[in-house]
């Protein structure tokens, strides 16, 4: 067996408070257990919005009552993630939000978003934006190429990422900000960033899991489990090479109901927190990359994006999160065997490597297979 530091998932929808008829705090913590993932960034975008100290607080309250993986939130950057008024991230990080985020909210405003980077910069706050600009993306549901034409899919270009992704980093570089650029699709989005970061930007970048193995040629005969934000994109275009700093989930579980209605119709969003170690296993097979390379993906360098000092490693004095796992065994991805809630993934029905035999969480067993 393999024994690694807990996992570190940067985006992970737990669908608490609000959303609680798709998931709960205890079912996702409970998958989060199963997948090896002792540590979640959570997104900002719950109902009510975290824009608060209060929410905060009692979102870390329930989490530390039940016991399980460690949560970190991500404040909403702009009231309301309204993109007009700056939140108050002073007393949000006391609270205990780790970074700041519009979630898929962009600011349309880029004056109010170069403010937002000027107050973040000042005080070291990192800021974590998913690049789109929403005029090109109106209206699109898949990635604007030859299978949305077929398939009469409104479309969401590549530009519409790469066009909103050149202006953050113009504003990081004015501003000094601590830029985080989570979930890119494009492969020309790596490059811009590769070349900011030349410059002196101080930007780290993150993918989505099935971004690694899927593309829009996927969604075949209108596969609502592969309607994601952001769209999978072309071969081409699919993040198959290792210039990204972290490989998060982006758990989004969602109803059976709002995944059977028509693709267009359908909620996006997949489940992954039990499926972020098979799949960084997978890609990393598939591209000869040393299992170290891989692993640092969801452990060590997830933990300096999120400024997690004590998790990500094993070393004396860190927080005893341990992750053990069977690399060489694979396992059927079924809906019984997927402890979330949510069961939307394109991923049912495939056989993938690696499964976690044991986790533990501060030295305490929380997690044994069966």
């Amino acid at each position: 067996l393999v024994v690694a530091p807990g996992l570190i998932d940067l985006a992970a929808r737990l669908r608490e408070p609000g959303f609680e008829y798709r998931a709960t705090l205890e079912s996702e913590l409970d998958a989060a257990m199963a997948g090896g993932v002792t540590s979640l960034a959570i997104p900002p975008d719950t109902d009510p919005v975290l824009d608060e100290p209060g929410l905060v607080e009692m979102l870390c309250y329930r989490a530390k009552k039940l016991n399980r993986a460690h949560i970190y939130p991500v404040g909403a950057l702009t009231i309301g993630l309204k993109g007009e008024q700056l939140s108050e991230m002073a007393e949000l990080v006391e609270a205990g939000c780790v970074a700041f985020s519009q979630a898929n909210t962009p600011i349309l405003d880029t004056r109010v978003l170069g403010r937002a980077m000027q107050y973040a910069a000042t005080f070291g706050f990192r800021i974590w934006l998913q690049p789109l600009d929403p005029y090109p993306a109106r209206g699109g549901v898949a990635h604007d190429g030859e299978v949305a034409s077929r398939l009469g899919l409104p479309g969401i270009p590549a530009s519409a990422e790469i066009v909103a992704l050149y202006t953050y980093l113009r504003l990081a570089r004015q501003t000094g900000a601590r830029l985080h650029i989570t979930r890119v699709s494009c492969g020309e989005s790596l490059d811009l960033i590769e070349r900011a970061r030349q410059d002196g930007v101080d930007v780290t970048c993150d993918v989505a899991a099935h971004h690694l193995h899927l593309c829009d040629m996927d969604i075949g005969y209108f596969n609502p489990h592969c309607h994601v934000v952001p769209p999978l994109r072309s071969q081409r275009d699919r993040i198959a090479h290792g210039r990204f700093n972290a490989i998060c989930s982006d758990h989004t579980p969602v109803d059976d109901d709002a995944k059977q209605a028509p693709f267009s119709e359908s909620e996006p969003g997949t489940t992954g927190l039990e499926l972020l170690l098979p799949l960084t296993l997978k890609w990393a097979a598939e591209h000869n990359l040393p299992l170290l390379d891989a692993l640092s993906r969801i452990t060590s360098e997830a933990a300096k994006i999120a400024g997690i000092a004590k998790g990500g490693h094993l070393s004396v004095g860190a927080r005893a999160d341990v992750c053990i796992f069977d690399p060489d065994t694979h396992q059927l991805i079924d809906r019984s065997m997927l402890r979330s809630q949510g069961k939307n993934t394109p991923f049912l029905g495939l056989e993938l490597p690696g499964k976690v035999r044991y986790t533990l969480v501060e030295g305490t067993l929380m997690y044994e297979a069966h």
